[in-house]
Formats: structure tokens, sequence, C-alpha cells
């Protein structure tokens, strides 16, 4: 019996501790913004620089980056300035091929995106970026690209998106 009540005195000595890290709130999407200082951000337009272009990319990378900045972080979207500016462009839209089959023809065909991103820092020198974006991916050669090319878009601006962010907003 002594032994049963020393065991609850214990549990209900710690129990406090064990439901302290609940009580704790973490917000992790990535993003190191002093919002003191930060307020507002102007995100432009990225039109299409490319040699092929796929005119409905540019509104579906826009409104990825757009969406993805709303929803992690405070920052107000402006119509021009910003404490913090984004802008660039599309550069690149190219098909390749990956896998050739053993008659010379392409199995795996790759979609690969390039965007050119100028991000300035209005309130903090040396935080500036201009720098080039890229991913990818691959469909099988049986497919025809426009069947495949919305949802391939989609896919590969959300990734420029999470690359840009990480690299500006997120500044790993």
């Amino acid at each position: 019996m002594k032994t049963i009540l020393s065991h609850v005195r214990i549990l209900f000595m710690l129990l406090p501790m064990l439901m302290l890290p609940g009580c704790i709130s973490y917000k992790l999407n990535g993003a190191s913004i002093d919002y003191d200082v930060y307020k507002t951000i102007y995100v432009s337009q990225f039109p299409i620089r490319a040699s092929l272009v796929y005119p409905p990319l540019q509104q579906t990378f826009e409104n990825e980056l757009l969406d993805y900045i709303t929803r992690n972080t405070r920052l107000r979207t402006v119509d021009s300035g910003g404490d913090l500016q984004m802008e660039g462009e599309i550069t690149g839209y190219a098909l390749s091929p990956q896998a050739v089959t053993e008659n010379a023809y392409a199995s795996r065909t790759r979609l690969t995106i390039q965007v050119r991103v100028k991000y300035t820092d209005n309130k903090q020198e040396g935080k500036d970026i201009d720098q080039t974006f890229s991913a990818y991916r691959d469909f099988d050669s049986s497919e025809m690209l426009t069947d495949v090319q919305d949802q391939l878009c989609s896919e590969i601006s959300k990734e420029l998106v999470d690359l840009i962010f990480n690299a500006t907003l997120g500044d790993w």
C-alpha cells in the first residue's frame, strides 16, 4: 500500500510537467521575418521570357507564390514599393528526352522550368538576392504533353515557390 501511495505522489508531481509542452505553441513555417521591421511585400508579375511558351504557367506560378507568402507570413502584399520586393521572370520552359529505349526512342521526357528572381530588402543591406531557380518533372513519353502539362506545371511551380521562399523569406 505504501508503494502505491508513493507512485501516486510521484505521478501527481510529474503530471504538471508532462502537460507543460502542450501549453506551448510552436509555429514552424520556415519564415524568419522580424515583423516589427517588415510589414509589406511587393510581388511583381513574372512574365514568360522562355523560348517555349505555355501561357497558363505565368498565372499558375504567380498564384502559387502569392498564396504561399500569404499562408506562411504576416506580410501584407502591396501594389508597389514594399519593405520587401520580389520580381522576376520565367526564363526557361524546356522538354528534354531522358531515358532512351533500345530502338532510340525516348521513354521518359523531362519538363524543366526556370525562374529568375530578384529579391530586394529595402530595410537592410546585404540581403538582396538575384538568382535563378530550376525544377523539373519527368513523365512517360507515351503521354501527350497536353494531357499532363497543367499538372506538371502546378507541381513544378509548388517546388519552385518552396525553393524561392526558403532562399528569400525563409533566410536559411
